[in-house]
């Protein structure tokens, strides 16, 4: 664990520091697009995060590599490089598209090449374990196919949701830390090897969201672009990737019997396919919706609008930072949800906690004005936007001088006034005595 934290730290620092620099350069290159009619921001913000982002990868794998630990998880599997590689095609595209614009079928295209090239070096689904079945092999062009397409779904899923400040990373990076609880459970506890990289890659991602997350967050200094969303939608893809198909359900031996019972049997503990859906549940609904909303009005699947979950959180009065702690809440009541019932499937009391903690969401959703206010003995370490409103005390009017010879202008009360009756000058009349009318 002291390695994983090491490499983590090194990545989130790697990140952070090199953040700052990005922004300065994508101000240079006019990587800052004007702002669109679906952009909730309000002033151009410069993109390129994921170059960041991307050099904090390869410095969390260099660490990595040197630590005795973590270092056979590179001599013993070629994901490592097979991530890599596919990173770096998905981040070169995406670094494109931050400054020029891509069509969204050049990125489709890439996308599918960097899943095809991850596959290639050996990061791909050999099997799957299905309830009531066991498990079932799949020839090399169904695992092809079946990896690719979770790849394609996970980036544009993690895409499609980076429309707020702060939302992608902190969202991927709830993920990413269920998911390696999960994975480091199944290499730890049960001595599970080829757990060790998807262990590894949370780790890595979730030290980039959290360098990158004190820069981005509202009001944001600079945004992670398609450069920095598809290159932490391609990692979270590959951990789901190497847990699912990489791993066999039978090396746990839970349960004696035949490998349909003891698949079937084995399933709330082991979750090779649920858990990565459900941690990214919330982007990917998302993306269905906005599929079915953009081909039901006859535009394209890729045509931008403003109609995602986070805009219609924004629609119904929640402020920017409320809209993105609710989505961070339900995405941690999923991920760590059905995590909990991956360890502890007969306990009734994580149903009833799940359904609790959906209460209060719903009540949070339902009270979209409502201002916490901390105590008055809190007030001193808490943001100003949570503190009590002293009212402010009623200046005394103190009248002009007035110059010999000249009579005072009368201003008449208006809405503001204290009659409030009748029109209001904006402007008094300040002219000097002597100064021809």
């Amino acid at each position: 664990m002291r390695d994983y934290l090491l490499t983590l730290c090194v990545t989130a620092a790697v990140t952070y520091l090199l953040t700052g620099p990005v922004r300065k350069f994508a101000i240079a290159t006019g990587a800052m697009p004007e702002i669109r009619a679906r952009d909730v921001h309000r002033e151009p913000t410069p993109r390129l995060g994921g170059i960041a982002m991307f050099f904090g990868l390869c410095a969390g794998l260099l660490v990595a590599a040197n630590l005795q630990n973590l270092g056979s998880v590179f001599d013993l599997s070629n994901e490592p490089r097979a991530l890599l590689s596919g990173a770096a095609l998905i981040w070169l595209i995406g670094v494109l598209d931050d400054k020029f614009e891509l069509d969204a079928l050049i990125k489709l295209g890439a996308q599918m090449i960097s899943a095809g090239v991850m596959v290639a070096q050996g990061l791909t689904i050999l099997w799957l374990p299905i309830p009531g079945v066991g498990v079932v092999s799949l020839t090399p062009g169904q695992g092809t196919l079946l990896t690719v397409a979770l790849v394609v779904l996970t980036i544009n899923a993690v895409n499609f949701v980076d429309g707020l400040d702060g939302l992608a990373a902190g969202m991927v990076c709830i993920a990413a830390t269920a998911f390696f609880l999960y994975a480091y459970r199944l290499w730890y506890g049960y001595t599970i090897e080829a757990a060790a990289p998807a262990t590894l890659f949370t780790a890595i991602l979730m030290g980039m969201c959290l360098g990158f997350l004190p820069h981005n967050m509202h009001p944001a200094r600079i945004f992670m672009g398609d450069s920095g969303s598809m290159l932490i939608g391609l990692i979270l893809a590959a951990s789901a990737i190497s847990i699912t198909g990489q791993v066999d359900p039978d090396v746990l031996k839970l349960f004696e019997g035949s490998t349909r019972e003891a698949t079937h049997a084995a399933l709330p503990v082991f979750i090779p396919l649920l858990l990565p859906l459900t941690i990214i549940a919330i982007p990917m609904a998302d993306l269905v919706l906005a599929i079915v909303r953009r081909t039901w009005k006859g535009q394209s699947p890729f045509a931008a609008d403003r109609g995602h979950l986070h805009h219609r959180l924004l629609e119904i009065g929640h402020s920017h930072s409320r809209a993105v702690l609710i989505m961070y809440f339900w995405s941690a009541l999923i991920a760590f949800g059905t995590l909990a019932y991956s360890v502890h499937s007969t306990s009734m009391w994580i149903v009833l906690g799940v359904v609790a903690l959906s209460a209060i969401g719903l009540v949070l959703l339902l009270m979209p004005r409502f201002t916490p206010r901390a105590p008055r003995w809190a007030e001193s370490v808490v943001p100003p936007r949570y503190r009590r409103r002293k009212p402010a005390p009623a200046a005394e009017a103190v009248p002009e001088p007035v110059a010999a010879g000249t009579e005072r202008v009368p201003v008449p009360a208006g809405i503001n006034g204290a009659t409030a009756i009748g029109n209001r000058a904006r402007f008094t009349d300040r002219r000097k005595a002597g100064t021809p009318s």
